[in-house]
């Protein structure tokens, strides 16, 4: 896997040997950001991290900061890899080893906001939907914050949110990536 775009573009990352999971390809990734613009000075947070792919994406193309939330200790251990391989700075990121559904209170605790979230949790089993509701109830979101949540395309996404609201959708194969904004207050919307 590569990074596609930034201060890193076609830097390989590794993935987390022994670990079940489905990564988001290059090109999803790439059309992620061409949506997203310019993401500069932009906290990120990252849920079902996996490889980190999409904060080290994000890191590269000048984010601030991203943290990166996993459950798995392979993958919190590729991802810490793959951040000292790229040699980026200590004070860009931060590592979290959890659930991805109860981060947002311990995050929310901690008083942190982020104005980009991605969530790519396993598909069929309702987690995306179950991870929107919790960012949606726990402060996590900056008043500009754009939500994006990459699911299979029969995963419906239809919780009841007051926080979020919908904008777009976009399907890659048998991908989607629903993208919500933040309702606390009128943002710059997409690029």
């Amino acid at each position: 896997m590569r990074i596609v775009g930034g201060i890193y573009k076609s830097r390989q990352i590794n993935m987390p040997k022994g670990v079940d999971m489905r990564p988001t390809q290059d090109k999803v990734r790439e059309a992620i950001f061409n949506i997203l613009g310019d993401v500069s000075e932009k906290t990120v947070l990252e849920l079902f991290a996996g490889s980190g792919a999409f904060g080290i994406e994000a890191i590269s193309r000048g984010a601030k900061s991203a943290t990166f939330v996993d459950n798995n200790f392979r993958c919190i251990q590729t991802i810490r890899s793959n951040l000292e391989m790229l040699d980026v700075d200590r004070s860009k990121y931060n590592i979290i080893k959890a659930d991805a559904l109860m981060a947002p209170s311990r995050l929310a605790a901690d008083g942190k906001k982020f104005d980009i979230v991605f969530l790519d949790p396993p598909y069929y089993k309702d987690i995306a939907k179950k991870c929107l509701i919790k960012i949606d109830y726990y402060d996590i979101l900056s008043p500009v914050a754009l939500v994006l949540a990459e699911h299979f395309k029969k995963d419906a996404l239809d919780a009841q949110l007051k926080g979020l609201l919908f904008v777009d959708e976009r399907r890659y194969g048998d991908t989607l990536i629903t993208i919500f904004k933040s309702t606390l207050k009128s943002g710059p919307g997409l690029a």
